[in-house]
């Protein structure tokens, strides 16, 4: 815009000077609708068009506001540790007569300064020198002024090598020991850490079109939205703006710049920031050390939203989403019922239902196993011994010590790390299922087995005398009485079908009489409150006796190996912890008294009771 102005400007001049006519008030008209297109363009800037004036390669650096506002100016160099940072500029200038201390990140104007400069990302050389001028200060007494224009901090290997996570730490913590005033200017952009290692003041004061974000919109929009397009998106959902600081309470003030940005008239910005660090400084100029000192953390507090002299609430609710590498099962107990219907419902181990169950739960476990793996920091390792196998020559041949040492320390650490009390209970609940599965599908594949086997050796005069059993104890139920001939047929079938049982492999342990008792309706509606009680009970008892730590324990112990003494010794524990809390209870006695109206139901009916065979009930 300012080039087709300054264009038409000129074309109208030169008319004017070859015709010899008065073009002024065409003139005047123009520079009118130039100033008010520029008046309504820069007052609805978006954040993302800020951030655009903020990164203006004619914007002035911290040496040209220095320069502009200071009448002397001492330049200081190095860190003491062998390098001098260009990136971070630091000396002593005066104000109307007063020493500050000045400290800034220093862009380049061109591409040969800009990469002397560094693009004004200090390594932990600039930021410890940095601190080392802010002790020298506090030692004098001088105020500090700190002008934050960076990208961030230079975040290369030979920096992370030399510490730029430590050097960025221990200038925030320094700088709110410091007592003298302290006062930061952001003049463009003040990217994350980098910013912040010289920006922990008392007053925060921002340019009007300068931008302070914890990540560049580019970068949230490539992480948030898998594009730097999203970049305008991001710059709103950000707020990284002056005024958006302003009105959170971050900022302290905002100071104007020429219409335009600061680079339309870099003499009058830099005054402009000139007359803010003065009043700023007349109101912290009348705070002793330990008044700056407290007023610079409560500023920092009210940040994060607490408040002096107001009670913090014990728990704070956080609307946040929980890690999947951990997050807390659902209700284990119908998933698990769920599953054993399906599978008992099944036809046999090909049946399709049973195909999909299986499938279904080795896909989550494959899942959840991923992210585990992940969360742990194994997958690096993992992929090193995938790659160690690939290379082997021989694949059918058992692994050489090495690798065989190798995976046992990835399991070995896998299952430590799963073995924590809380941690990856998502992983831990489908390995518990998947576990139970197995275990459901080899129970059914035996009992399917055995089942043949009975029937491959079952005649069919046996089979006859099986349903003359079946029809005997349907007359028991019905209450019918067994004549003579039909008894001697009953135990003549029985010892038949003994000796079938015995030939295929199978140990009969006992036989029993069916109980016939007809329970009186009143009776079973006490039976039902009663075991309603007995479960209230059984929680109250976990709870009170704190067995909810053992009973999660137990269940990682199960998911590693569930014939293990470990697990073994827990149950115990659980069931000894439980009796002896349910052994004080007045449910005991309601238990005792429906063991006692049972007996006298039984006592009555000699046919009905039951009869113990080889040891057993």
């Amino acid at each position: 815009m300012w080039l087709l102005h300054d264009y038409g400007n000129r074309k109208v001049r030169r008319m004017a000077e070859d015709t010899g006519l008065d073009f002024t008030d065409q003139i005047y008209a123009l520079e009118a609708k130039y100033q008010q297109a520029l008046r309504d363009l820069y007052t609805h800037l978006t954040p993302i068009q800020r951030l655009q004036i903020a990164r203006h390669p004619n914007r002035p650096t911290v040496l040209d506001h220095i320069l502009n506002m200071t009448e002397k100016w001492v330049e200081l160099h190095g860190d003491r540790a062998g390098y001098d940072d260009p990136a971070m500029v630091t000396g002593i200038g005066s104000i109307e007569g007063r020493s500050y201390l000045f400290i800034g990140h220093q862009k380049g104007r061109n591409t040969k300064e800009n990469i002397m400069r560094n693009f004004a990302m200090p390594t932990p050389h600039g930021y410890r020198k940095a601190l080392r001028m802010m002790k020298y200060a506090d030692h004098h007494g001088f105020p500090i002024v700190t002008f934050v224009d960076t990208p961030g901090a230079f975040a290369d290997l030979r920096s992370e090598e030399l510490g730029q996570g430590e050097a960025i730490a221990y200038n925030l913590r320094a700088m709110f020991g410091l007592k003298v005033p302290i006062i930061t200017v952001v003049t463009g952009e003040g990217g994350s850490g980098g910013a912040l290692a010289i920006g922990c003041a008392n007053k925060l004061l921002m340019l009007e079109n300068s931008a302070f974000y914890v990540a560049s919109p580019e970068a949230c929009a490539a992480i948030l939205w898998k594009s730097s397009q999203a970049a305008p998106k991001a710059a709103e959902k950000l707020r990284i703006t002056a005024q958006e600081h302003y009105r959170l309470r971050i900022a302290d003030g905002i100071i104007p710049e020429p219409l335009g940005g600061a680079h339309a008239d870099p003499f009058w910005a830099s005054q402009q920031i000139k007359h803010a660090i003065l009043d700023a400084m007349a109101e912290l100029g009348r705070m002793n050390s330990e008044q700056l000192l407290h007023q610079r953390m409560l500023k920092f507090r009210s940040i994060g939203g607490f408040q002096e002299g107001i009670q913090v609430e014990p728990e704070r609710k956080r609307n946040m989403k929980l890690s999947e590498a951990n997050t807390p099962p659902a209700d284990l107990e119908s998933e698990l019922a769920n599953l054993k219907k399906k599978i008992l419902e099944a036809k046999g181990p090909s049946d399709p239902v049973t195909i999909q169950v299986l499938e279904k739960l080795q896909e989550d476990l494959d899942t959840e196993m991923t992210k585990a793996f992940i969360a742990m920091g194994l997958d690096d390792k993992i992929k090193s011994l995938k790659l160690e196998l690939q290379r082997a020559p021989i694949l059918d041949q058992p692994l050489n010590k090495s690798l065989q040492e190798k995976a046992d320390k990835i399991m070995q650490e896998f299952k430590q790390k799963l073995s924590q009390p809380g941690a990856y209970l998502g992983l831990k609940q489908k390995l518990y299922t998947v576990n139970m599965a197995s275990r459901l599908i080899e129970l059914k594949n035996k009992s399917e087995k055995i089942k043949n086997e009975v029937n491959q050796k079952i005649t069919t005069t046996v089979k006859a005398k099986i349903d003359r059993l079946n029809a005997a104890s349907q007359k028991l139920r019905n209450g019918d009485s067994l004549d003579t001939n039909l008894v001697e047929e009953v135990e003549k079938a029985k010892k038949e079908l003994k000796d079938v049982l015995r030939s295929a492999n199978l140990e009969i342990v006992g036989t029993r009489k069916r109980t016939n008792v007809a329970v009186p309706p009143e009776l079973e509606e006490e039976v039902a409150k009663v075991n309603a009680e007995i479960k209230e009970e059984m929680e109250r008892a976990v709870t009170r006796s704190d067995l909810s730590e053992k009973i999660e324990e137990l269940k990682a112990e199960i998911v590693k190996d569930s014939n293990s003494e470990k697990v073994k010794e827990l149950e115990t524990e659980i069931r000894e912890g439980i009796a002896a809390t349910l052994s004080v209870t007045p449910v005991k006695k309601k238990v005792e008294n429906l063991r006692e109206k049972l007996a006298s139901l039984t006592k009555d009916d000699a046919d009905s009771k039951v009869v113990p065979e080889n040891g057993r009930w």
